[in-house]
């Protein structure tokens, strides 16, 4: 699968919209669109960004090639001096976003587009495709990672995906959110990351008899000889067979570095028990337990209850395809709009009778309120780009809808984040992305300033997103205005 110009990559409504723009309106007129999600996906208390390093790729890309050109015209939608200006199209624009690993919450902008209007409008759709999967994979992963309790995940999803770009890049997500390797061989290479894995039932299959199996596998892969247990008889002949391969190992002087067993099917808690009894008495009691067959954090955290004694859980279906919530519900709204005589900023806003639809307006950013004390997330704070902050001040924060509801932060008490960051300026790239392990180091740390009641996987303590007062008054008279024009 050789790469691929993705300009295209979009719903035709962005073009059309985008032709509208170039006959009847200033195609060069400045707006802010954000991009952000309503709700957590799983019922979660927090959600994961991921999918920035592929925006860039695709803003630096951004261009139609003259087959491009050639097939929008054999729709009969578009006239020529806009299939012309096309020709010159490039993104020219600046871009903000909060980088990848960090914990994100609801109604905050993930990323702000200030662009010609025709250059924000284009870039939408892809944005969202990539940032959606990417997060909700991420997202997903981080539950998993959370519920093994320390114990390593690895993702083994990639036959299961929808399709090898899901494969590639849910894998990553996956990476970002914890996992400490992918079976995913391609998104190894792609992105430097680990892979792991065992073998198939088949390997056993193919030889005259287990013990053969097991020996031929243990003289290849001494170093990481994970035997899987379960094709005939777990307990009668898989586990057995196993310990008699790691003791002949053992009187062979061969180390035995990283070994132990996986199973695959049956009860998983019942045969880990057993296995561990049966490891432990034999000798072996650093032995790996993994375990695989269609796991997710709610299993897991069953059968930690259970007293399993797995301590390697390879989970694939149920992460890659974030089967229980399989979409992440990012949109693109339009924030604000500059006068070209001003060169200010009007702001914009989108009505609902849901309250949580009525959008929020202008030039924003988001300053992440941390307890100075524990380092943890007090409350994400949603303000104008020119408001400025005194942390040796009280702050008063509120709920933005139920208003009564209030927080006030003593002086000194606090500390604040902006956590938009620049990406592009006047379309050239001012970011580096991270390597993925580094990225995956950097979303521990933030996950980690969670509090406990956040993290949990039901019913978790909602982390607030507050309005600053100036953006909130600027929001309620913007309301006010249409209730009178109406």
């Amino acid at each position: 699968m050789s790469k691929r110009n993705l300009t295209l990559l979009t719903d035709l409504y962005e073009l059309t919209m985008m032709q509208g723009y170039f006959k009847e309106k200033d195609a060069n007129e400045t707006v802010i669109f954000d991009a952000f999600f309503r709700n957590n996906p799983n019922n979660s208390g927090y959600s994961v960004c991921a999918g920035l390093e592929q925006v860039i790729d695709y803003i630096k890309d951004l261009h139609f090639e003259e087959d491009d050109i050639d097939y929008l015209r054999s729709t009969g939608l578009f006239e020529e001096d806009f299939l012309d200006y096309l020709r010159r199209f490039r993104f020219s624009g600046d871009i903000y976003a909060i980088p990848e690993g960090t914990v994100i919450f609801p109604r905050e902008p993930i990323v702000k587009v200030i662009a010609p209007i025709m250059e924000a409008q284009l870039v939408e759709t892809a944005l969202l495709n990539i940032i959606n999967h990417q997060s909700l994979i991420a997202t997903k992963a981080a539950r998993v990672v959370y519920a093994a309790q320390g114990d390593g995940v690895m993702e083994f999803g990639l036959r299961r995906a929808q399709g090898p770009d899901a494969g590639i890049y849910g894998a990553r997500a996956a990476m970002i959110a914890g996992c400490i390797g992918t079976s995913n061989v391609l998104c190894g290479k792609m992105f430097d990351v680990p892979v792991k894995g065992t073998h198939a039932h088949s390997w056993i299959m193919s030889f005259p008899d287990e013990l053969t199996a097991f020996r031929t596998y243990a003289k290849l892969y001494p170093t990481a000889c994970i035997l899987l247990v379960d094709t005939y008889d777990t307990l009668n002949s898989g586990i057995p067979h196993a310990i008699q391969v790691f003791q002949e190992m053992r009187d062979a002087g061969i180390p035995l570095t990283f070994y132990g067993i996986r199973l695959d099917s049956g009860d998983l808690a019942y045969l880990s028990k057993k296995a561990k009894k049966m490891l432990d008495a034999a000798g072996f009691p650093d032995a790996v337990i993994s375990a695989s067959n269609d796991l997710d954090e709610t299993l897991i955290t069953s059968l930690k209850l259970q007293g399993a004694t797995i301590n390697s859980w390879g989970v694939g279906t149920n992460l890659i395809t974030s089967k229980d919530c399989p979409s992440f519900g990012g949109v693109y709204k339009l924030a604000a709009v500059m006068d070209k005589n001003t060169g200010k900023f009007i702001p914009k806003i989108k009505l609902s009778e849901n309250a949580e639809k009525i959008t929020n307006p202008g030039n924003k950013t988001i300053q992440r309120i941390y307890d100075k004390a524990s380092g943890k997330i007090i409350a994400d704070l949603i303000c104008l780009v020119d408001e400025k902050f005194d942390t040796s001040k009280s702050m008063l924060l509120f709920d933005p809808i139920e208003t009564w509801k209030k927080t006030h932060l003593a002086p000194n008490s606090y500390t604040l984040r902006e956590i938009l960051v620049p990406i592009f300026k006047n379309g050239e790239c001012v970011y580096q992305s991270p390597k993925v392990m580094d990225i995956r180091e950097y979303c521990r740390q933030e996950l980690d300033t969670l509090w406990d009641e956040s993290r949990r996987l039901e019913f978790p303590h909602r982390v607030h997103v507050d309005l600053s007062n100036e953006l909130w008054h600027m929001k309620n008279q913007l309301l006010d205005s249409y209730h009178r024009e109406a």
